[in-house]
């Protein structure tokens, strides 16, 4: 057991990273056309537009704050004077609004693929594959909340601070720390780093445009002439 956790916190996360790097890299260069969100709304609207941005919202919201939370040093909290306390409690409620509004965005997006046939017949296994997954990591990422309840000190927050900070600064001691941690989070946590291994696979892949799409507000002017 003790092998298997320090293989699955210790060096699956980097695995994932580069998995998640060069399996984007990779598609990239071999198959832009794929590179998109394959917009299903000419088929059927439905709830997609609701569903949509509370989908967007939330997950969103929780991949920063958990950025955030995360990888932000606790020298740094502590000399903001933000007590350990307060900042678990403050990421129990931000993560419960963000997680509930992702949820019931995934949801809508799923019954409305799945109730309907003519999006039924359209939605391939990758779709079935990345929302179900997204669905059972949120689920799971909320359960956290009622395990956190019930220790307010902020002790089991540092301990996956720590983790995360040592593995993004690839200390090899990181898994160690959360030893001890309660398995719902431990699997919270391996949901979520999985989540950017099957990444590259998926229509996932549209986030890129996203952030890359910042570049558009530096570039130079571009005139466009008709055709004669």
């Amino acid at each position: 057991m003790d092998t298997l956790h320090q293989f699955v916190f210790g060096i699956y996360p980097y695995i994932a990273l580069s998995i998640f790097l060069l399996g984007s890299l990779i598609r990239f260069d071999r198959e832009q056309y794929s590179w998109k969100s394959e917009s299903s709304q000419l088929l059927h609207r439905g709830s997609l537009r609701v569903g949509n941005i509370l989908f967007h919202v939330g997950i969103i919201g929780l991949f920063f704050g958990h950025a955030v939370g995360l990888l932000t040093p606790v020298a740094v909290w502590d000399a903001l004077g933000v007590s350990h306390s307060f900042k678990q409690v403050f990421a129990m409620t931000a993560g419960g609004i963000m997680g509930t509004l992702c949820l019931v965005g995934v949801l809508m997006l799923l019954t409305r693929r799945l109730g309907n046939p003519r999006l039924a017949a359209n939605t391939t296994w990758r779709d079935k594959l990345v929302l179900g997954w997204i669905l059972i990591t949120v689920l799971v990422g909320l359960s956290t909340i009622v395990v956190s309840a019930g220790h307010l000190d902020g002790h089991e927050m540092l301990l996956l601070m720590s983790w995360a900070q040592h593995v993004v600064t690839f200390r090899g001691d990181a898994a160690n720390f959360i030893t001890d941690a309660s398995p719902v989070f431990k699997l919270h946590l391996f949901l979520g780093m999985s989540l950017f291994v099957i990444f590259p696979f998926t229509r996932l892949v549209h986030v890129w445009s996203g952030f890359a799409a910042v570049g558009y507000l530096g570039r130079a002017w571009q005139l466009v002439r008709a055709r004669r």
